[in-house]
């Protein structure tokens, strides 16, 4: 079967890819060979997976070079799986079988260094490479209508397949059978699109601009979400990956009991560690073997997933995720107090130690769906330096008493900072808001350029109107957990080229204070201001344009290099600046030379 005939099958099968894999998988001692999982995924499946691979390996490579990496690759497991299996290139794992296919090829220098390494340091190599050549590629963008129709008609079997290709390579750690799910759409929007390109009434770019959303949408927020769990993971190991989920889980699952719940907090960290690792197959499989384990086990789990386990493979992960909290037990006592009075506390935290800390994370995030994630974490690190402060010896007898006490205090703390915050967005709307942000981050953060500014706190903005128009109890949820993706994605900034001390605290010393640390970052003391130069704020005639959005971050842009030329401004000063600013616009929109007045102003 010829590469144009498997991109174009793709499209045709059910893209069962995981259930391929069979339940006996972890039983099988050459699970990791070459021959065993072409025989598991069949040609078909085995080939679009090596195409992705080797596109998220070597983002910089040819389409054409991807395919005939795929192709050689899935030729050597075709041989292998029929009868070659004493051949040494067979018994290989097969993520050393698909570096060896890369490191073969010519006219790959920016591999050279990791090729030249023996693994598994060379596993190592690639994967920090993955991780860098994020940004080396421009983000994957609505495709062009006229030419997507053009193409469709003229090479139909290759169009799906090139877009695997480039959303692949831009995103080096996406799920494959995201991507698989994706191209799917991508096929149907192109196919609803292009069929009425001949009618002269039908808008080709108006239905590819409407249908897109749906197409791009999960790509990004798939991709997003997975950089940062693996962010997670990576600074603050697996402990707090495992407590982020234990949090999480309990709160979705209520009924379920502690040890079924245990037992998905592990399930759930060795899947994440193999797909952050780059291991996507057994990223895959272990996924699926997941969701089998949820879904046959809805008595115990949840009643709020049946139509979830009904759906296609694809889309049962994502239903789940998404599925709303199940009933908390009727019989479920509103106070964990036998977690502070209990006598035995101090006995039963020497002896067990996490497992008596999980058992308090669960029993509390349980009783309380209303609590983010994040502040969960809080309170179950409150409650271990607690313990730790309590049962030393000499200990007052009413020390752990006082910790309901703080509980309250910081419970109060986090609502109303939220609270504040949303009220302070829909006094203003979206772009006040975003300006107070841009106000607060710039003196935070003067290092980060004004696109990366305003990206961020347009990111944020976006949270305060998904998050405050929402009722009491998933107010904190949705935002702080929204959040937390932004704050996330400024750490990762951070570690490629480091921000300030104060954001490399925030980013670094815990995860579970993160938010609370970014919020307490003042002014940046160690930040040189911006010279005053004469290029520094210089106006145009373009700030007479009557496209507001365009006006607005012009504006920004400027309020970003007034603070960072002077960042102990005052309100006074700045709201001083601004109705200067705002004079002498429409002062010299109004002359008939403008740019002369706006040079002289």
């Amino acid at each position: 079967m010829n590469w144009r005939t498997i991109i174009y099958v793709i499209l045709l099968v059910s893209l069962t890819v995981v259930k391929a894999l069979p339940r006996s998988y972890r039983d099988i001692e050459e699970k990791n060979s070459i021959g065993q999982r072409f025989s598991q995924l069949q040609e078909t499946n085995f080939k679009a997976i090596a195409m992705i691979m080797f596109a998220q390996y070597v983002p910089g490579g040819t389409f054409g070079k991807a395919v005939k990496m795929a192709e050689d690759v899935t030729g050597l497991a075709k041989r292998c799986a029929a009868a070659a299996r004493d051949n040494p290139d067979c018994r290989k794992p097969l993520d050393r079988v698909f570096l060896d296919t890369i490191c073969q090829e010519e006219n790959l220098p920016r591999f050279t260094d990791c090729c030249a390494k023996k693994d598994p340091e060379r596993n190592d190599c690639f994967l920090s490479l993955k991780n860098s050549s994020r940004g080396f590629i421009p983000p994957f963008e609505r495709p062009n209508a006229e030419a997507a129709c053009k193409n469709r008609s003229q090479h139909q079997h290759l169009l799906t397949g090139h877009f695997i290709y480039e959303v692949s390579r831009r995103h080096p750690f996406l799920y494959a059978p995201t991507i698989l799910s994706v191209a799917i759409r991508y096929d149907e929007m192109t196919k609803n699109c292009c069929r009425s390109a001949a009618d002269p009434t039908h808008n080709l770019e108006e239905c590819f601009q409407r249908q897109a959303p749906k197409v791009v949408r999960p790509i990004k927020e798939d991709g997003l979400r997975q950089e940062h769990t693996c962010g997670i993971l990576k600074k603050f190991g697996e402990r707090t990956l495992k407590a982020l989920k234990l949090a999480q889980i309990s709160q979705k699952f209520p009924k379920a009991d502690f040890v079924t719940v245990n037992k998905l907090v592990m399930d759930i960290a060795k899947m994440h560690k193999d797909c952050c690792r780059g291991d996507m197959l057994d990223c895959m499989h272990d996924r699926e073997e997941i969701l089998h384990y949820v879904c046959t086990s809805q008595d115990i789990i949840s009643s709020k997933i049946k139509k979830c386990c009904e759906k296609p493979l694809l889309q049962r992960s994502e239903c789940i995720v998404n599925a709303e909290h199940d009933d908390k037990p009727a019989d479920l006592s509103p106070h964990v107090r036998e977690f502070i009075e209990d006598k035995e506390i101090c006995q039963r935290f020497a002896q067990e130690k996490d497992t008596h800390l999980a058992r308090f994370l669960y029993e509390y995030s349980r009783r309380h769906p209303e609590f983010s994630a994040q502040m969960l974490l809080r309170i179950g690190k409150g409650y271990e330096d607690l313990l730790k402060e309590c049962c030393k010896t000499g200990a007052p007898d009413n020390c752990c008493s006082r910790g309901e006490e703080e509980l309250k205090k910081h419970i109060y703390e986090t609502e109303s900072v939220m609270k504040t915050s949303c009220d302070i967005y829909k006094e203003k709307g979206d772009y006040y808001f975003q300006n107070e942000l841009l106000m607060s981050f710039t003196k935070k953060m003067p290092q980060l350029t004004s696109a990366e500014l305003i990206k961020f706190t347009k990111q944020m903005t976006t949270i305060g109107s998904k998050c405050c128009q929402l009722s009491q109890d998933k107010l904190l949820p949705c935002a702080e957990e929204n959040l937390d993706l932004v704050l996330g994605e400024i750490c990762r900034r951070h570690l490629t080229n480091p921000i300030n001390p104060g954001v490399c605290h925030c980013c670094s010393s815990s995860y579970a204070l993160r938010r609370p640390c970014m919020g307490k970052l003042e002014i940046d003391e160690s930040y040189v201001p911006l010279s005053l130069t004469p290029g520094l704020f210089t106006f145009h005639e373009d700030l007479c344009t009557t496209e507001e959005e365009k006006l607005q971050h012009k504006k920004q842009e400027m309020l970003i290099n007034l603070i960072k030329y002077k960042p102990q401004i005052t309100q006074e000063q700045l709201t001083s600046v601004t109705a200067a600013f705002t004079a002498m616009r429409e002062q010299c929109c109004k002359e008939e030379n403008r740019e002369a007045c706006f040079a002289r102003e």
